[in-house]
């Protein structure tokens, strides 16, 4: 049994893996969101969607599903009179780590990401996204959480600071010449920093995996969806959502919000 839902439910699961294999089932299932994730965000950038009404549909299509979930799993607490969660109830974890792990992890690293998916190229964001976890991660962890570097990973990371010059060093060169593509690789990798900022906040506080993507859905829904409404509706950001198919808005809610 695995307990994911905190520890008045416990769900079982329905095949009978070892955790070794449901570990590299994960990682399979990962790798693919990541790169699905990097394609579809590089495409619908030559799409009428812009970066802020990705994320929204993003968010609204998570909420969709985390959101009533979290409801219902608080509901047992809420009946005994006891006080749980934040966010008006829709974060199920204390508001503090919510807005931290929010912040980071749902809100600063998607808008990110999908601004630079406008200036780089896909290749340059799988390199400079998912492949400076690592370093980003393993740095903040031996800062805050004074974990030890050992000779093997310590030239793990240098060889990702040389991918990440090769990859980011070409396009700064280029920045002289008229070009923008920097602007893009280094939206990557704040963006980088802020989700391993997530995943450091995370492990510090042993959160709950489903509980901490609650919690960041939750914090982007109550921060971002109405002040970008209401932008939109000032005329302040621009926003193509009127102009956008139906069919292209529910598929980024679906695919960005539920999927990834």
């Amino acid at each position: 049994p695995q307990s994911i839902l905190g520890q008045h439910r416990t769900y079982h699961w329905p095949m009978a893996l070892s955790p070794h294999h449901l570990g590299r089932l994960a990682t399979f299932t990962t790798i693919l969101l990541w790169t699905s994730f990097i394609i579809v965000g590089r495409a619908s950038s030559s799409h009428v969607l812009l970066p802020f009404d990705i994320f929204c549909a993003r968010i609204l299509g998570a909420s969709l599903v985390l959101l009533p979930w979290a409801w219902w799993m608080m509901r047992e607490q809420r009946q005994r009179g006891e006080q749980v969660g934040a966010l008006l109830g829709l974060s199920p974890l204390p508001l503090r780590i919510t807005v931290q792990a929010g912040l980071f992890g749902g809100l600063l690293y998607a808008v990110l990401a999908y601004i630079g998916f406008f200036y780089a190229p896909a290749g340059h964001a799988s390199v400079l996204l998912p492949g400076s976890l690592p370093l980003w991660t393993t740095l903040l962890m031996w800062l805050f959480l004074r974990e030890q570097i050992g000779m093997n990973r310590a030239i793990g990371l240098i060889m990702i600071v040389c991918g990440d010059i090769l990859v980011g060093g070409m396009s700064l060169l280029q920045a002289f010449e008229g070009g923008n593509v920097w602007i893009g690789d280094l939206l990557f990798m704040v963006a980088a920093l802020c989700w391993s900022v997530y995943s450091v906040t995370v492990r510090r506080y042993s959160l709950d995996p489903v509980q901490a993507t609650m919690a960041i859905t939750a914090f982007a829904l109550v921060s971002f969806v109405p002040a970008y409404a209401l932008l939109v509706y000032l005329n302040v950001l621009p926003s193509h959502l009127a102009q956008a198919e139906w069919s292209e808005i529910v598929f980024q809610a679906a695919f960005q919000g539920v999927g990834a």
